[in-house]
């Protein structure tokens, strides 16, 4: 599918962009998400430089993305042994 033109406002900058039709909900969504966060931090922090309101904002997103590839790979982990045991009892059980 073709690209379209987009334009993206964050932390009071324009980023033009060229994305899939797809994409471009997931994009506006995030920077929205981004742009909510820069806010709540200026409101709770005295910051007010926007680099070091954009780097808060990316670490507290980085940090959330970890915890949540580690729960994946937590679950992926209980899966894999859940599957196992089933084998062993089906195995057990056709084997009789």
């Amino acid at each position: 599918m073709g690209e379209i033109s987009i334009k993206i406002n964050i932390a009071d900058r324009v980023y033009p962009l060229r994305v899939t039709a797809e994409e471009e909900e997931v994009i506006r969504h995030a920077a929205k998400l981004i742009n909510e966060k820069i806010k709540e931090l200026q409101e709770n922090y005295a910051v007010r430089d926007k680099q070091d309101l954009l780097s808060m904002c990316v670490l507290q997103y980085a940090t959330g993305m970890i915890k949540a590839e580690r729960q994946v790979q937590q679950q992926d982990v209980g899966l894999e042994q859940s599957i196992h045991e089933l084998d062993n009892l089906l195995t057990d059980f056709f084997t009789k």
